[in-house]
């Protein structure tokens, strides 16, 4: 299989199944130097792991993950860096109606029909925890990006017809859902009981803000940094639209709202506003970088389904075992995570783009 690695300098290859041995990740291009241990990483596997509340599967992972290469006496070498996380809690037999039928919404009949075969336990590659790798790459780009003082600050928006309207960032870690908003978390929970009670499930808008990354990353035509950032966001697998700034709003704006004027303020050029949410012509310009994330509902319910098995037969499919009635709480960190391999890259690529940095490097290092 290909297409299982991202990015350019900073190179991550995920691999592993569902049911598998285990999952885990390859990352080069890392600089030697970074401080970096499991602790590191395992804070953020921790944001994704199921069985964190009654919103989530019940499938019982530790997600503990381990450093097999790429690091020495707590920093990185240099050399790629070999991560591992093992699979515990895995229940194949809740796939065995499905193992000849493909399950409205999942990636059955398509990756079928690519490779004439298909691992139907939890969906293989094709399942959510092939982000174990994501994140666990994630963690080491963040940390890279924390060294510039690049930050992240990212949340629910949305689940379902609930919208944060209020904006409490410390909020953010105190409902299951990750929303800034204590009353939308609420609200929330109740709708999500609706949607159990009925065997349903639930979609929702993620925001990824992130705060102090400079100017002049990404380029004009085909590496456009929001290209970069939209294809990352899209390669999650419940992901179905990406905004950037204003997002599809400018649509329906006039160019004297939509544009972003200037000013200097400190010293510097900054914007009187950010309505292109800190892209502009496909490279970044210092200001804020607004991401949103559309993910559609759990594929996975309990309710009837109609479908056929792989002789064609017609079907009502019930869907059983541990799934989420909502991805977005856990999605969370896979958005921010994606975003921070993005811009990991973009640095490094945006390294050479100027001779007369280059110059300062080499001259500085003499």
């Amino acid at each position: 299989m290909s297409q299982s690695s991202f990015g350019k300098k900073f190179t991550v290859t995920t691999w592993g199944e569902s049911h598998g041995k285990a999952l885990g990740a390859v990352i080069d291009g890392c600089p030697a130097g970074l401080p970096l241990c499991e602790n590191d990483i395992q804070k953020a596997l921790d944001r994704r792991k199921p069985g964190q509340s009654r919103y989530t599967t019940a499938r019982k992972e530790g997600d503990r993950v381990e450093i097999l290469s790429g690091v020495f006496e707590g920093k990185t070498t240099g050399t790629p860096i070999s991560l591992i996380v093992f699979n515990q809690d895995q229940r194949s037999r809740d796939y065995g109606n499905i193992a000849c039928s493909y399950r409205p919404g999942h990636a059955d009949y398509t990756f079928d029909a690519k490779y004439g075969f298909r691992d139907y336990r939890g969906g293989g590659r094709s399942s959510g925890r092939e982000t174990i790798g994501r994140v666990a790459a994630g963690a080491i780009a963040s940390k890279i990006l924390s060294e510039i003082g690049v930050s992240f600050l990212t949340y629910t928006k949305s689940i379902g017809p609930v919208t944060a309207e209020h904006f409490d960032p410390d909020e953010i870690s105190r409902n299951p859902f990750y929303m800034p908003d204590a009353e939308a978390g609420k609200a929330a929970g109740e709708y999500l009981e609706t949607c159990m009670k009925n065997q349903d499930s639930a979609g929702g808008v993620i925001e990824c803000r992130v705060q102090g990354v400079p100017a002049g990353l990404g380029d004009p035509v085909f590496g456009k940094l929001d290209a970069l950032l939209a294809q990352a966001m899209m390669s999650i697998g419940a992901v179905k639209a990406v905004e950037i700034g204003d997002g599809t709003a400018v649509s329906q704006m006039k160019g004297s709202q939509d544009n972003d004027g200037f000013c200097q303020k400190d010293g510097r050029i900054q914007k009187l506003s950010n309505h292109a949410g800190g892209i502009m012509g496909g490279i970044s310009d210092g200001e804020e970088i607004v991401i949103r994330v559309h993910v559609k509902p759990t594929p996975s319910i309990s309710q009837p389904q109609n479908t056929v098995t792989c002789k064609g037969e017609e079907i009502a499919l019930e869907i059983h075992g541990r799934h989420d009635p909502v991805i977005v709480p856990r999605a969370v960190v896979v958005v921010e995570s994606m975003a921070a391999l993005v811009l990991t890259d973009a640095l490094f690529s945006n390294m050479s783009a100027r001779m007369d940095h280059i110059r300062r490097f080499y001259r500085e290092t003499e």
